[in-house]
């Protein structure tokens, strides 16, 4: 028997409360680039664990800084002065069975390809140094995994939640992001970096967001260039928020501290197509909660699920499994406006017999919440029981983390 509550609250949906503040960190922003390169490690890591073991071993890569480098700035093109520096940071098996697994390589490698493949101006060879500052794990938590078992042992005692359905807020903040940052839109606006930033507002029915966004140099010969560009793609902008979405009322902003006339010093361009280049660190856990957005409203999981490993550490597993459960719920269960899942973890206690589940439900009042309550109870019991398959689609990145 697992330790399922299921409770009804007396609360209005964020739908229709008056203030709601959502923020989305995109595909090129220092902390999305931690986030998704150290989950990448992690994937890489529990491949190369499987093909040489059968199973995926102890590692935690959720401790990584990307320092900012140093550029010079021009209209036309400007330099690199100074790299930026990724550090990879926390713990991993080395070596099992008299067989060594080469953690540094796959790491700096998989950064490289992660590269490659999203930033389409950061040469990863020149414009990236690697440090590596991950070491073996304690003994305490490595003996988990030679436990054994097709379902692991909690190595930690965490709390996560999750929420459903996402407003119209949330997804339009996510939606303009990625649009900001897909093939269509580069192709059409090359000039465009893959650091952008949407922060939501919304008050009622009326929405304003603010979009920061980096313009590449290479692409700009003067100021008044990029004044033209940027009015271009404020009205493409424009019309995919207003095709996308219905809010009474909307407001938009781009690269709100540009000030003309100020040459260099007023609008807002870097080298390499994020402000990692020249002038923001990154850091993992600072970025996208785990369904894309950061919503201020919503209550938040405090663990970093980026790089923790798939099959024990329940800061990653119940962080997105949360989620995923909330969804099922929202979507299964008729008369529910709103619901929250939050599950509490006990180190050393299966991950698949969570120290307590406890869902909150907003109803319609249109069914009985005794009906409520027992389809969700199911739901619950039934992604436990099937937590290992969950787990599987971790390791192998089939789930995004940010």
């Amino acid at each position: 028997m697992r330790n399922i509550i299921v409770t009804e609250i007396k609360q209005t949906p964020l739908e229709e409360q008056r203030i709601e503040v959502v923020e989305r960190k995109g595909l090129g922003h220092p902390d999305t680039i931690c986030d998704s390169i150290m989950n990448e490690v992690s994937v890489k890591l529990s491949q190369a664990y499987i093909e040489e073991f059968g199973t995926i071993l102890h590692h935690n890569i959720d401790k990584s800084l990307l320092a900012a480098g140093k550029v010079k700035i021009r209209f036309g093109g400007g330099i690199v002065e100074k790299p930026m520096k990724l550090i990879f940071g926390d713990r991993a098996t080395f070596e099992a069975n008299g067989i060594s697994i080469p953690v540094g390589e796959i790491a700096i490698q998989t950064a490289k390809d992660w590269f490659r493949k999203n930033l389409r101006f950061v040469d990863p060879d020149v414009h990236v140094k690697y440090q590596i500052e991950i070491q073996p794990g304690s003994s305490a938590l490595t003996d988990i995994f030679r436990r054994g078992g097709k379902i692991l042992e909690a190595n930690d005692t965490s709390a996560a939640v999750g929420w459903a359905p996402m407003t119209k807020t949330e997804n339009i903040v996510l939606a303009t992001e990625k649009y900001l940052n897909s093939k269509r839109f580069k192709d059409r606006f090359p000039e465009t970096g893959e650091d952008v930033k949407v922060m939501g507002f919304r008050k009622d029915d009326e929405l304003n967001l603010i979009i920061s966004m980096a313009f590449i140099d290479r692409f700009i010969n003067d100021e008044k260039e990029y004044f033209e560009k940027k009015a271009e793609i404020f009205e493409d902008i424009k019309r995919f928020i207003e095709k996308e979405s219905d809010f009474k009322k909307i407001g938009i902003e781009l690269n709100a501290l540009d000030t003309p006339g100020r040459s260099l010093n007023g609008i807002y361009l870097t080298v390499l197509g994020t402000s990692a280049d020249g002038a923001d660190s990154g850091q993992v856990g600072r970025g996208n909660r785990v369904n894309g957005v950061i919503s201020l409203n919503r209550p938040q999981c405090s663990e970093a699920a980026a790089g923790k490993n798939p099959v024990s550490h329940v800061g990653k597993i119940y962080n997105l499994l949360t989620h995923e459960i909330a969804n099922d719920i929202y979507k299964n269960v008729p008369g529910i406006r709103e619901v929250y899942v939050w599950m509490l973890s006990k180190i050393g206690q299966s991950i698949d017999q969570p120290a307590a589940v406890a869902v909150q439900i907003i109803p319609d009042n249109s069914v009985m919440f005794d009906k409520v309550r027992k389809e969700t109870e199911r739901i619950v019991d039934y992604r436990l029981e099937e937590i290992n398959e969950f787990c599987i689609k971790l390791a192998y990145g089939k789930i995004p983390i940010c």
